[in-house]
């Protein structure tokens, strides 16, 4: 359960946006569209091997 502590005569909107921020780090709703639809495990491995080497060519280019 999400918990968002307001102060005293803080704006609704600002709360919002803090539940917003908050429920989109727990990962929910990306956790749900991936289960949508079945992955094989070696494209799911494929993707992150992928995605590691793009990591890797930007630090790369920063250097």
């Amino acid at each position: 359960m999400i918990v968002v502590p307001l102060k005293e005569g803080e704006n609704i909107e600002r709360a919002l946006k803090k539940f917003k921020r908050k429920f989109e780090k727990t990962g929910v709703v990306k956790e749900l569209r991936s289960r949508q639809a079945f992955s094989k495990p070696s494209v799911i491995r494929r993707e992150q091997i992928k995605k590691a080497i793009y990591i890797e060519n930007l630090q790369r280019e920063e250097e």
